[in-house]
């Protein structure tokens, strides 16, 4: 196993408390509000993104281990910004609310500067991955 400093876990929980206030700012007021209510669309992502700030939380224990749910939120938010923002952008037609979430979406990169990059290389990439079938010994 790749030995991660302990700093570098300290700045991985960084990373995951940084979800947990932004969306508890967010959109935890409007999930408790029981007045608000959304259109199809608008209540899965906020569902999703409740969720996400829920397992964020065990990210604070086990920074590691829930890596990938970093990965997810790097990976939503780069499609998001590479099919969304940047064609908008690109031909002048970024409006106000879509420059707001462009912006807030852009944040992701103090998620990308904390995960451990050597670390996801060695684990997630070189290293070998879980079996698919039982050995004949069991």
């Amino acid at each position: 196993m790749v030995e991660i400093a302990a700093y570098r876990l300290n700045l991985l929980r960084a990373g995951y408390l940084l979800l947990i206030i932004g969306l508890g700012l967010t959109v935890w007021p409007s999930i408790l509000d029981p007045a608000k209510s959304w259109e199809l669309t608008r209540g899965v992502v906020v569902a999703m993104l409740g969720a996400l700030s829920l397992l964020a939380l065990i990210g604070l224990r086990h920074p590691l281990r829930m890596l990938p749910l970093l990965f997810w939120e790097v990976t939503w938010k780069t499609i998001w910004l590479l099919r969304m923002a940047l064609p908008l952008w690109a031909g002048h037609r970024l409006d106000a609310a879509t420059t707001e979430n462009a912006v807030e979406c852009l944040m992701v990169i103090l998620i990308v500067a904390v995960i451990p990059w050597d670390f996801v290389l060695q684990v997630y990439v070189k290293g070998s991955g879980d079996r698919s079938r039982r050995h004949a010994s069991q």
